[in-house]
Parts: C-alpha cells; structure tokens; sequence
C-alpha cells in the first residue's frame, strides 16, 4: 500500500520543501493550504492539494478521508506570523494534534530553540533543561507538553528540534529578510557577534530528515524528540563563505536593533522580532546524538553549496550578485 502524509501548511515555507521531498520517496501527499499551492507543487502527480482551513478539523478529517484509506504520518508545519502565536499558535496546534488523533497518525513537529530559554547554553541536547522565561518559550514548551500527555490516549508524536530555516522557496528567514538583504550593495548585515556560534537548518536538508524519520513511524510508539544538527557557524564563517560565492569584500554591518524596537512600538511584527534577540547573543549548537542512531547520518549540503542555492532565489533578478559558481563546496 502506498504510503501517506498529509502536510499541514503545505504552502508554508517548510510546507514547500516537505511535499517534494516526500513525494519524491514515493509517498502520496496531501497538501493542506487555505490559498492555491505554490506552481513548483503544482502539477505532481503524487502530490494533492486539499483546500481548507486548518482550524475545520471537520473539514480537514472529511477531505483527508476522501483522499487516501490511510495516512500513517501528519506534519504540523503551521506557523502563524510572529506577531500573532499568543492568539493562533494554540488552535492551530491543538486542531493538528485533533486530526492526527483521529486518523491514527503519526504527528510530527519542526520544534525550535527557543523552549531552552534566554540563557540557553551553547550545547543543546535532549537532557538541556527547558526555561519558559519568554512568551514563545512558553507556548512551545506547551504545545509540545500536550502532544506527550497526549501518548496515554493513544497519540504517537515526533519533534524534530532544528535552528533557523534558510534556502527552498518563499522568503521570510533572517537569511533573506537581514543578512543578504543587502549584498547588492556589498553589505553583510548580521544581528549579533560574529564570532558566536548559531544553529542553521538548510530546508531541503530538513525536509529529507522528516522523510527518514517518518519512514520509521512503526518504531515510533508514544512521545519522541530528536534534534537535527544542521549548520552550526559562526557569522565569520558565513560571512567568508559569502565573500568568496560573491567574488567580492562585503562590508559587515549590525542590524539596527534600537530602531526596530523602537518601530515595533507600532509595527507589532517589528516587536516580536526583537524579542528573539537574544539567540544572536548566545551561542548555541544542536547535539544530534539520537537522531543518528534513529537514521544514521542525516542530509547535510555544505554550506557553500547550500547558500549558493539559496541565494539567487531570495534576490530579485535585478539585485541578485553575481556569484562565483565555481568554488568548490
């Protein structure tokens, strides 16, 4: 029988690297989205599109039923802007939870760092103490907190811990938004330090990881975490690494964070961005250890290789650098 998942938010930026991914290793994928999908998944065959809103867990369970005898796998990949997770991050998570229950499906979640806290340490593992001293710390440390209590009735989940996204389609990363946002213009914009270390996580890299892991979802019994290792560099590194794809010095320049705060006292996206401040002043790295005995080693593109994809796709034509397309990764 033909293995299914049924991807929420698939038009989402992680959404976006998922549904190729998994349609790629053979899986069906049912792509919830409450707009039209993006063109690249339009047109696979393997790859349907189920036009709702996440919150009609109603809707969603009919359609999903419709569409496939079997989903063995459910990913939550929603993720409402910053600005609004007090007010939408719960249903959302809770309406996922509903409909994986109901199916009997395998949940899974990209988690993140911030359940570990303002003062998280450089290495996070599984044992690394959670510290809800900050408002999404604390949504996160519940949402996951519900879908382990959520083992006694029968529920299987997987957080997939990783850091910050860049690369695949859509913009929306610090990558795009901040630091090559100016290499046009020979600038290198970074928030924080350059010499601390901070947790990258290459879409399709993830998106292939999910795939694996989802593959095991018959050892996946009760409530599990792993942590995907990514890229972990300091801003030199990306920096130098950027230099030499772009044929040219940059200048490194600091984010302004004084004036975002300042506008974020009218721009509530603004606010919410400045309080995640804090992960560019410490550095932090994720510790794979189990997720390699669950899979082995996981995808990993070099880092020249990977922002060499990454960034023609965040540049419009007319600024795009001209990069140097033969370094070797």
């Amino acid at each position: 029988m033909q293995k299914t998942v049924l991807i929420l938010g698939a038009a989402g930026r992680l959404g976006q690297a998922l549904g190729p991914a998994f349609a790629q290793a053979g899986w069906q994928v049912l792509a919830q989205a409450r707009k039209p999908l993006p063109a690249p998944l339009l047109g696979q065959p393997l790859i349907q599109a189920l036009r709702c809103d996440a919150l009609d867990s109603g809707a969603l369970l009919q359609q999903a039923r419709q569409a496939a005898a079997e989903i063995p796998v459910v990913i939550n990949a929603l993720n409402p802007p910053y600005h609004r997770w007090e007010a939408m991050l719960p249903p959302l998570a809770a309406s996922a939870q509903a409909t994986a229950q109901a199916l009997g499906a395998l949940l899974m979640l990209p988690g993140n760092v911030y359940n570990f806290g303002r003062d998280l340490p450089e290495r996070l593992d599984l044992s690394t103490a959670e510290r809800p001293d900050t408002s999404k710390a604390r949504l996160r440390i519940a949402l996951e907190a519900r879908m382990a209590a959520a083992a006694a009735q029968g529920l299987d989940s997987v957080v997939l811990r990783a850091g910050d996204f860049f690369g695949g389609t859509g913009s929306g990363s610090w990558l795009d938004l901040a630091i090559a946002s100016k290499l046009d213009r020979g600038v290198f914009v970074y928030p924080g330090p350059l010499n601390l270390v901070h947790a990258w996580a290459y879409l399709p890299d993830l998106a292939q990881v999910f795939v694996r892991v989802a593959e095991r979802r018959a050892q996946l019994r009760g409530h599990h975490r792993y942590h995907f290792a990514g890229h972990a560099i300091e801003g030199q590194v990306l920096l130098s690494t950027l230099e030499r794809l772009h044929g040219r010095k940059l200048k490194p320049r600091r984010l302004p964070w004084g004036l975002m705060k300042l506008g974020g006292l009218l721009v509530p996206s603004w606010r919410a961005v400045t309080e995640m401040r804090y992960l560019w002043e410490r550095p932090h790295r994720l510790v794979d250890t189990e997720l390699l005995a669950l899979i082995g080693a996981p995808s990993h593109t070099a880092l020249a290789q990977a922002l060499r994809d990454s960034i023609p796709a965040l540049l419009t034509p007319a600024k795009a650098p001209k990069l140097n397309t033969k370094l070797s990764p």
